[in-house]
């Protein structure tokens, strides 16, 4: 019995989407909720499933073809797999094509460390998706617990080492002078050294098409430039006070709440009390009128394979430091992983994007329309200041905040910045809403 798998419903106001890269090729083997191909949208990465088991008949699309919803991307026959030649990617034959040797012992006699799987070296065997995980995520064989037959490596592996890793470092926070961050700035450049190859010629191009997800934040950019009044206005803030208070509890705060401290919470609760005083910040404009909004729902910019995304926190201003932090470290694991849905990527009252998580040092973020204004970050360095009369060395981070002049008045742009930068200095200020 032949079975149609079509695109899925897209998200609301998306049309159509870019076919990614087939995970399964003509006539292999599928299992049923097994992913098949990743569709590329506006805002997120669409993966879809075999709806049932059997072999890949037919495939309709190619890589880089625009569809809609309810167009057959593929044919797939039930139960047309055969048991000798082909098998689901966890137990795949060997790479000579042998099919696997049976096992000596059964699962039952199996001891419970056996079960749990062992630390695989680097020449183990594993299967194509979990190679291909593996290859994207930068996570080598020996980190891995194989728990597949005859020692192999299956994708539920290493999603587990993916998932087990300390968070990851693209998670905003503010960086002192020199710490760099190598591996963010290699996950950046990726793409764009795979889309030049292994060539090595002299003076080579390359030409590629660019992705649904580039032109959408394109065309946002330029919408912002060309539809806005944007200003920016700058201001710097002594970091001291919130590093020695994050010193000074970042253990037992992630011994309580199981997530690390970082210095993202204290920058969204600053501006969400921020908001609170200067409520034209977290309005908007809908043609000819002003959208005051009563709730502050902070979108935090954060980077992944495919471009610069921005999740939102909805109800800030009700969530704890470790609620924030816990959901931001999510989105940003997420983020790399393609998982971030249209819902967490939509609405949005107020936006932060930390530059300094890669070094910047001063930039003028641009806004995120429909919204009014954008915090920038950057990177926190000792600087010489005065301090009571006296020339001494602070971590001292420049911010910035763009801002829509048509509505937010260079007074309240300033005020709204100075006001961040005092609840910074002093974080008790934070606790009494003063």
């Amino acid at each position: 019995m032949a079975t149609e798998v079509k695109v899925p419903e897209l998200p609301e106001s998306v049309s159509e989407a870019t076919v990614g890269e087939w995970q399964k090729k003509q006539g292999d083997a599928v299992e049923r909720d097994e992913n098949l191909l990743d569709l590329e949208t506006d805002k997120v990465v669409l993966e879809v499933p075999a709806v049932t088991a059997g072999k890949l008949a037919e495939i309709k699309v190619s890589a880089g073809d625009t569809v809609q919803a309810g167009d057959v991307l593929a044919v797939i026959e039930e139960g047309a797999a055969g048991d000798a030649d082909s098998t689901d990617d966890d137990e795949a034959d060997t790479d000579d094509g042998k099919a696997a040797e049976p096992e000596a012992a059964s699962d039952e006699s199996k001891s419970d460390d056996e079960d749990e799987g062992e630390p695989a070296d680097d020449d183990a065997v594993a299967s194509p998706a979990a190679s291909k995980l593996m290859a994207e995520n930068d996570v080598a064989a020996r980190d891995v617990k194989a728990t597949g037959k005859d020692g192999r490596i299956t994708k539920a592996d290493v999603q587990k080492a993916i998932d087990d890793k300390p968070a990851a470092s693209d998670t905003p926070r503010p960086q002192s002078k020199g710490s760099g961050n190598d591996a963010a700035e290699a996950d950046i450049g990726k793409a764009d050294r795979q889309a030049l190859g292994d060539v090595e010629a002299e003076r080579v191009e390359q030409r590629v098409p660019m992705t649904r997800i580039r032109k959408r934040i394109a065309e946002r950019l330029l919408d912002a430039s060309q539809n806005t009044a944007m200003l920016t206005t700058f201001n710097d803030v002594d970091m001291k006070a919130v590093m020695d208070l994050r010193n000074r509890y970042k253990e037992t705060f992630e011994k309580e709440h199981e997530v690390r401290l970082g210095f993202m919470s204290f920058f969204v609760k600053a501006a969400v009390e921020a908001l609170k005083r200067f409520p034209i910040v977290n309005a908007s404009i809908d043609e000819g009128d002003i959208v005051y909004h009563g709730f502050y729902d902070i979108g935090v910019a954060v980077s992944s394979p495919r471009g610069l995304l921005v999740p939102v926190l909805r109800d800030a201003d009700q969530l704890s430091y470790a609620q924030v932090e816990s959901t931001i470290r999510d989105f940003g694991k997420r983020s790399q992983q393609g998982k971030i849905t249209m819902d967490e990527l939509s609405g949005g009252t107020f936006t932060i994007t930390n530059g300094g998580v890669f070094g910047s040092l001063l930039s003028t973020p641009i806004i995120n329309p429909p919204q009014s204004a954008i915090l920038g970050m950057h990177a926190t360095n000792d600087t010489p200041v005065v301090r009571n009369g006296e020339i001494v060395i602070r971590p001292i981070m420049q911010l910035a905040l763009s801002y829509d002049h048509r509505l937010i008045d260079g007074r309240d742009a300033v005020l709204f910045l100075r006001t961040i930068k005092e609840l910074l200095e002093d974080p008790s200020r934070l606790l009494l809403q003063v």
